[in-house]
């Protein structure tokens, strides 16, 4: 995601674990930030999942991409991608899914909706989120 757009999504079949995860950043990462024409100053983003956090990810992300945003734990405040799936999961929920087909069909036409919009408001909502984040000393914020 990007401040004018989302791209790529990801279906995973299964567990997600540490390999499945870096087969994405791998297969998927760099395409993507291609396609939203990210600049190489951008900065990467992930949350403290466990999966997110072990040697190998934190090695190839070392080689691979140096700008990354460190969040102390247990803060989901700033993953914004968290705001994106939850309005997802309230589309989705108007509809009648009847199989993991149409699921996926449905998610997939309701991240096209996504506004340039909705993805400017989450990603400058970023400053304001990361002081709130001080503020409370990693704990629980608004967001």
């Amino acid at each position: 995601m990007s401040a004018n757009e989302v791209r790529i999504s990801v279906f995973i079949d299964g567990i997600m674990d540490k390999m499945k995860y870096l087969d994405i950043l791998n297969k998927i990462l760099k395409q993507s930030a291609q396609k939203l024409s990210l600049v190489s100053n951008s900065i990467f983003q992930q949350d403290n999942d466990l999966k997110h956090t072990t040697e190998i990810v934190k090695l190839w992300l070392l080689y691979k991409y140096k700008m990354r945003l460190h969040t102390p734990p247990q803060s989901p405040d700033l993953n914004v991608i968290q705001n994106l799936r939850s309005k997802l999961e309230i589309s989705a929920q108007k509809h009648n899914i009847r199989n993991k087909e149409h699921l996926k069909t449905v998610v997939q036409e309701e991240w096209a909706k996504l506004t340039p919009q909705a993805t400017q408001t989450l990603v400058n909502s970023i400053p304001c989120r990361l002081e709130a984040v001080l503020k409370s000393k990693g704990y629980a914020t608004k967001y």
